[in-house]
């Protein structure tokens, strides 16, 4: 069995290669070591990437720093297999590129995925993969693997096209790469796209959005073909998909559609105040199945795209930013109705959050049983933060000033009366001894 490159590694380690031959590949490999770690330190700190073309997470330092090392130990073996054998620095520098793949993989993945669990899983398959590859490739094994894996799989078709082991662990690296570069391409389109403030945010979001489900799309159209796969042969799954579409999947197909007409008639923006399905809340995210309401109380609410289309929404600010709030309270029939309209505009522009323009307005809305009902509306810019602070402080503020002016606020009473009957009148009445 040959073991190259590790057999020659053996064979200098035997008694083959000199203690200067040893000592030569050992001070190269320090060196390169050395300056592997002062280049990268130095072009990390020189050269500062721009945030905006970021493709990586942390420091790219972690990346240079064995990539220099590999370039360094490279030109030096390439000097010295000229005089003596280097077997020390091939089997060195393939354990490298290892390093260099687990490093490039963290680096890469930390920006592409979300950090959790699969990044972290991710990583330690790349990491199993890398140095197994090496263990086979210094063993001289490779090949044999690689063979093994490709005589497992099947043949399907007309055409009899062939299924194996190694086309299908081909395919799933193909599909790392380009959907690792078209998560990388829709981020930065992202930030890009998300930056520009002159564009409308439902346009940047519909441009982000359609941008990822394309470039998703590309990579699988791209991945396939490089290992030999048929896309043709998709065809049946598409078809399959298309009829599931239609039966069990139409409540979320028109959820994602609904989602895209949402953000393409601008019906709805982040920050906009609805009421839909009975729950009110500013908009927060406008997803692809869903949009987030989130309440003046916290809360946040999960709405369907469809109901936004198919529903009535009351929308709070949809051509005026200010919302309207209005506060009613009863007064007594003998009260000064101008002096207690205008302690309820006072008690509203007393308060920070209460528009100067319009200025709020009190105005008597009925003529009820126990009193006179009167109503004060105001106007508040940031209405998504919710009103029912600002409706506390201002009732406070009224029952204040009406103490003061001696305005009585009524509340509901019953007169009882007792009539006599002749059944009542005939019973004596009992009194205590």
């Amino acid at each position: 069995m040959d073991f190259s490159p590790l057999k020659d590694f053996f064979d200098s380690l035997s008694g083959e290669a000199s203690a200067i031959e040893w000592a030569w590949q050992v001070g190269v490999a320090a060196t390169a070591v050395v300056l592997g770690w002062y280049g990268a330190h130095v072009i990390c700190r020189e050269i500062k990437p721009n945030p905006k073309w970021k493709f990586g997470e942390g420091q790219f330092e972690k990346v240079a720093y064995p990539l220099m090392v590999w370039v360094f130990m490279w030109a030096g073996k390439l000097i010295l297999e000229r005089f003596q054998d280097v077997a020390l620095l091939q089997v060195v520098q393939t354990l490298l590129i290892a390093w260099i793949a687990i490093r490039l993989a963290a680096y890469v993945l930390g920006h592409a995925l979300p950090h959790g669990s699969f990044l972290r899983g991710s990583i330690r398959v790349i990491a199993w993969v890398a140095w197994i590859g090496v263990a086979l490739h210094l063993t001289g094994l490779l090949p044999e693997a690689i063979g093994a894996l490709d005589e497992i799989g099947f043949t399907y078709g007309k055409d009899k096209q062939r299924i194996t082991l190694w086309l299908v662990m081909q395919a799933f690296a193909a599909l790392a790469l380009t959907l690792t570069l078209a998560a990388w391409i829709s981020s930065i389109t992202e930030n890009r796209v998300l930056a520009a403030e002159h564009v409308e945010m439902s346009t940047r979001i519909v441009i982000t959005k359609l941008v990822r489900a394309a470039t998703l799309f590309l990579a699988i159209l791209v991945a396939l073909p490089l290992v030999g796969i048929d896309i043709t042969a998709l065809s049946i799954f598409s078809g399959a998909l298309g009829v599931g579409l239609g039966f069990g999947l139409q409540k979320i197909a028109s959820n994602y559609v609904s989602g895209f007409i949402v953000l393409l008639d601008r019906s709805l923006r982040i920050g906009d105040l609805i009421t839909v399905d009975n729950r009110k809340g500013s908009v927060k995210a406008i997803e692809s199945r869903y949009t987030v309401l989130k309440g003046a109380d916290g809360s946040e609410f999960i709405i369907p795209n469809e109901k936004l289309i198919t529903e009535s929404v009351n929308h709070h600010t949809f051509t005026d930013p200010t919302a309207a709030i209005t506060l009613a309270v009863s007064v007594a029939y003998d009260t000064d109705v101008d002096r207690a309209c205008e302690l309820l505009e006072q008690a509203a522009r007393g308060q920070e959050r209460v528009s100067a323009d319009p200025a709020p307005v009190a105005r008597v809305r009925l003529l009820a049983a126990s009193g006179i009902e009167l109503e004060m509306v105001c106007w508040i810019a940031d209405a998504a933060a919710g009103d029912a602070d600002l409706k506390s402080a201002v009732f406070r503020e009224v029952l204040r000033s009406f103490r003061e002016a001696g305005i009585e606020i009524p509340y509901p009473r019953s007169d009882v009366r007792l009539l006599a009957t002749p059944e009542t009148k005939e019973k004596p009445v009992k009194t205590g001894a």
